[in-house]
């Protein structure tokens, strides 16, 4: 349809008030009371839902972290290490797994854990055998240490 002139095209764009009030009391329909079918309620109602439902979003990823670390933390205290202990091994030894991926191993996988878990305990011995050292430089390593004595 065409339209020449100005007022033609004013007129015919009456309808698009109706859709808009009906897609929002589209969003508004399972609330109670008024707010359901007064479009002035309606409209509170519903941005104040977008609102909660925006916060909600976040707060979904937030617990479901803190379920994963719980997780993770239960399984690895069944190996006797602590979480952070396990994680921190676990990017030592250049594990690149999330935590999500480490929570559900140690639901559905329990023994894939136990290797996880080794592997950590192992990265973790290797690091205090390193930390205390056999009292030897490496070869080509000078230090004041070597020198004193």
């Amino acid at each position: 349809m065409v339209f020449l002139t100005l007022p033609c095209w004013i007129r015919n764009r009456g309808a698009d008030r109706f859709w808009k009030v009906q897609e929002l009391l589209k969003h508004a329909r399972h609330f109670r009371g008024r707010k359901n079918r007064c479009y002035s309620l309606a409209v509170r109602a519903v941005r104040r839902a977008f609102v909660y439902a925006t916060k909600a979003r976040r707060l979904k990823k937030r617990n479901m972290r803190t379920l994963w670390i719980t997780r993770i933390a239960a399984a690895s205290r069944e190996h006797g290490m602590k979480y952070p202990v396990l994680m921190h091994n676990l990017t030592k030894s250049s594990v690149q797994l999330n935590r999500r991926v480490v929570s559900d191993l140690a639901v559905t996988e329990p023994r894939s854990f136990l290797s996880l878990a080794k592997l950590a305990k192992a990265r973790q011995q290797e690091g205090f055998c390193a930390a205390l050292g056999d009292g030897k430089e490496p070869p080509g390593v000078f230090s004041r240490v070597v020198l004193l004595q």
